[in-house]
């Protein structure tokens, strides 16, 4: 909450391809000096166009290649006329590498969000006063992040099967049975809980600062990120009084198949709206 947040710099490095409706390229961009990948794609046509930038959720690093996780929000979105930075993240495809707190905590991840959506607004083909963010699965919870962080940056949110918005839940329920040293090494540094630190870590203690409609997606068999997360965050939402709708998807589970086509239609009508396009 404290940074002065300064995305720049975004740089194409190569054409990816085109389509009828849209040109896809890979890029990087600075995040408060750490060099950030991703991939942007131009509609067809002069603009100003409308802009989203997409948070992909958890893949391995060592695995993960650029613009990884979201391809069907990319192609639907930019097909509508939005222009679309999937931003990588740092220690992801070709940015400059992360720590390991900074990927452990996730913060790091939200700065990179938000100097994606400054970098974005820069371009002379983007409408800067209509922008908005989409999140999925650990996406989620770094939109969440990044709208407490910086309120009024973006005009609208989407979340899709996202985390929870208490940091403890997210630790206990992903770290410590897949990466337990790493869980360790947060008790060694910060205390175990309930140290103050982990309510801090957790963007519900800061949902009064929200100023954005957010539409969260979540499906009813989600056996990955469990539905009564974005239950408690909506109600948690409501009650800091942000405009918020939770849409739930009988028999959807994490990744969105059947329901896929309801929902990002439903993403485009809300954007659209809040966005004024």
């Amino acid at each position: 909450m404290r940074t002065d947040f300064d995305g720049r710099g975004l740089r194409i490095l190569r054409t990816e391809y085109a389509t009828d409706a849209y040109t896809r390229y890979a890029v990087t961009y600075r995040s408060n000096g750490t060099l950030v990948s991703g991939v942007l794609l131009r509609p067809k046509g002069r603009g100003p166009f409308p802009a989203v930038v997409l948070n992909h959720g958890y893949i391995e690093p060592s695995i993960y290649v650029t613009g990884q996780g979201m391809a069907r929000e990319q192609d639907w979105l930019a097909r509508a006329g939005f222009v679309v930075l999937h931003t990588d993240y740092r220690g992801h495809a070709a940015g400059d590498p992360a720590t390991d707190l900074e990927r452990e905590l996730r913060l790091a991840y939200a700065q990179d969000s938000i100097n994606a959506v400054l970098a974005l607004e820069k371009l002379p083909y983007v409408d800067d006063d209509k922008t908005a963010m989409v999140g999925r699965s650990m996406g989620g919870g770094v939109t969440l992040n990044a709208l407490v962080a910086a309120p009024g940056l973006v005009d609208a949110a989407v979340i899709y099967a996202s985390v929870s918005s208490r940091y403890l839940d997210n630790l206990r329920h992903f770290t410590e049975p897949n990466r337990p040293e790493a869980v360790t090494a947060l008790y060694d540094r910060f205390g175990r809980p309930p140290q103050p630190v982990y309510r801090q870590l957790s963007s519900r203690t800061y949902f009064d600062r929200i100023t954005e409609p957010v539409l969260i997606h979540h499906g009813e068999v989600d056996g990955t990120c469990p539905p009564v997360w974005s239950r408690t965050t909506q109600r948690l939402l409501e009650r800091a009084d942000v405009d918020s709708t939770l849409v739930e998807y009988a028999g959807e589970d994490h990744t969105f198949y059947a329901r896929w086509q309801d929902s990002i239609v439903r993403t485009v009508k809300f954007l659209r709206a809040e966005l004024g396009v």
